[in-house]
């Protein structure tokens, strides 16, 4: 990997990761830590963009970076329109949507595709963000519903699926265009992607209550189920959004979504603890299985990411369930740095194109 000097940028909603690579090697990560009472000063997250890119500014000098020396700019891409793969110049079309879409909106990674552009202009050097989680590049059978005119909706832990299947092929001698991998990110949310030669052909959707359950998300549940608890008035509308995205699995059964918490409750004796935490690994598992399908059985590894992966009773409790499938590979962990420099140095490089964001 040539040793461009990359900027990357991941914005969430109460600190805003930053990192200076030069090639595959991190020459600085920090974290600019933004206050509660701080951000709700701000009508909304895009007001925040200015108070958040002084202190970006102000910790890298700090630290001695120098951004005239910054070959390129990446950050996280926000809930935009649905786009294929891959690294993608912030255009007017992209700025417009990331500073307008209500679904942009909705989360501060909306800002990183902002920053980018901003600092690009600032310092006359290309700008990008990559991989965003409305990344849909399912064939049309997937999408299918029962329901004329309605599409499964497409939202995923695209940056860092397709960043492990990168490695394992870089680690095994394949190409990333001809490999056929499931991916099970594991984190808050869980998604399970089924690659099938560097297009993610089916997955599941994680943050709309569909798949497993996690930490923080309800996952899947029969239709009918969820008509009576409204109809009973167990839950409200926006209570039921809360449980599909933030309040429901762990933080549902035990106030917390901690899974490393649920975790040492299983293994000090908790049955209902065990129960919950195998059910994880179960439903992970489960979907694992129906990715094999879509894949016609043609699969060259399974791999287990994100913060979950962390956990080797997790893991060995997938693979009893799934080794007879392909070979498990672990990367723990997210790398949404490293994974988008190594974005904006493939198109820095030549090794890929830029694409034009079309909304």
């Amino acid at each position: 990997m040539e040793n461009y000097r990359i900027l990357v940028i991941n914005p969430g909603s109460t600190s805003t990761k930053v990192g200076v690579f030069e090639g595959e090697t991190c020459l600085y990560e920090g974290t600019v830590r933004h206050s509660r009472e701080e951000l709700d000063k701000f009508p909304g997250i895009i007001d925040q963009a200015p108070m958040r890119m002084e202190l970006i500014k102000s910790q890298l000098k700090e630290n001695n970076i120098d951004l005239a020396s910054i070959d390129g700019f990446i950050g996280r891409g926000g809930i935009v329109k649905p786009m294929l793969s891959g690294t993608y110049t912030v255009n007017d079309k992209l700025l417009y949507d990331l500073e307008n879409l209500p679904s942009a909106l909705s989360h501060a990674s909306c800002l990183g595709g902002v920053f980018a552009r901003e600092l690009g202009e600032e310092y006359n050097k290309p700008y990008f963000i990559a991989d965003p989680v409305v990344v849909d590049e399912r064939t049309p059978i997937a999408k299918l519903t029962g329901l004329p005119g309605v599409e499964r909706p497409c939202v995923f832990h695209c940056l860092n699926q397709k960043a492990v299947v990168r490695r394992f092929c870089k680690e095994n001698g394949k190409k990333f265009d001809e490999a056929n991998v499931i991916v099970a990110h594991m984190g808050g949310g869980i998604t399970v992607g089924a690659h099938c030669r560097g297009m993610v052909i089916d997955v599941n959707d994680g943050i709309n209550g569909e798949g497993p359950y996690s930490p923080e998300r309800l996952g899947g549940m029969p239709v009918t189920v969820v008509l009576d608890l409204l109809k009973e008035g167990k839950y409200t509308i926006e209570q039921m959004g809360k449980l599909c995205s933030k309040a429901g699995g762990f933080v549902a059964h035990f106030g917390t979504n901690s899974a490393l918490e649920v975790e040492n409750r299983a293994l000090a004796g908790d049955e209902q603890a065990k129960l919950v935490f195998d059910g994880v690994g179960y439903n992970v598992a489960k979907t694992i299985g129906s990715m094999a399908a879509v894949l016609k059985g043609e699969v060259d590894a399974v791999i287990l990411t994100g913060g979950l992966a962390y956990s080797k009773y997790l893991c060995n409790y997938i693979k009893e369930m799934i080794g007879f499938i392909a070979p498990v590979c672990v990367y723990p962990g997210e790398g949404e740095l490293e994974a988008l420099a190594a974005s904006a140095i493939r198109v820095l490089s030549g090794e890929e194109k830029a694409k034009e964001y079309q909304g």
